[in-house]
């Protein structure tokens, strides 16, 4: 039996119900070829990707999360908060990484006034990293740091209380570690991050993550911390 679309939208509203608005369709915008989905990481160190996201303490003021990942093998490289971070912050703490990790082969990022300032592209020049700028208004193209700071936000950073800078650090540098020796990523076949880039060795060059068949992928737990 046909039934007229409106006659029913008629019969919901007579019955009190609630009517689904229709979402008009968003057009995807800043198709860059800095993109993650176009200059994919192809070995570790290759890429990294770093981002700043918003919190604040108890007493309402700022504070300032910056992280850092390396794209292929998922880890969080640094997990940095401050009341304010400025370009200079952001080359200590490249100096630090690059001591510990070697310099990656580039880094993708936004806009923003912190990674596009002559201290950052002075240090970049320098190691003969290149910048991956996004397109302006396309977070999408940095879709690990996106995808990170999603996760941070709702595992961890929404769930705490801070009663202080010192109180954050110390609770941001246990969801680091959480985040790379005990969450599983599905894009690294249910692996963590430490364990991963741990399997790669010295030919990590010419490895890809592992693909997982779906039938396998067992139902995860978040513990949180």
């Amino acid at each position: 039996m046909q039934i007229n679309k409106k006659r029913v939208q008629r019969l919901w509203r007579e019955e009190g119900l609630r009517n689904p608005l229709r979402k008009r369709r968003k057009r995807a915008r800043g198709h860059s070829e800095n993109s993650c989905a176009i200059k994919k990481a192809e070995y570790k160190n290759h890429v990294w990707c770093w981002d700043f996201t918003m919190d604040e303490t108890a007493d309402g003021r700022r504070l300032k999360w910056f992280s850092v990942l390396d794209e292929f093998t998922r880890e969080c490289l640094a997990l940095e908060v401050e009341r304010r971070m400025t370009a200079r912050d952001v080359v200590a703490i490249l100096t630090w990484l690059e001591a510990k990790h070697g310099a990656p082969g580039a880094v993708r990022s936004d806009n923003g006034p912190e990674f596009i300032a002559r201290a950052v592209q002075r240090w970049l020049a320098a190691r003969e990293v290149g910048p991956l700028y996004i397109a302006p208004g396309s977070p999408w193209e940095n879709g690990y740091s996106e995808s990170f700071n999603s996760r941070m936000k709702a595992e961890f950073a929404d769930r705490e209380l801070f009663a202080s800078l010192m109180e954050a650090k110390v609770l941001g540098a246990e969801y680091k570690r959480y985040w790379n020796q005990e969450r599983l990523h599905s894009g690294i076949a249910y692996k963590t991050p430490a364990e991963f880039a741990a399997e790669l060795g010295p030919a990590s060059a010419t490895l890809r993550p592992p693909q997982v068949q779906s039938q396998h992928q067992p139902t995860l737990i978040n513990t949180g911390t």
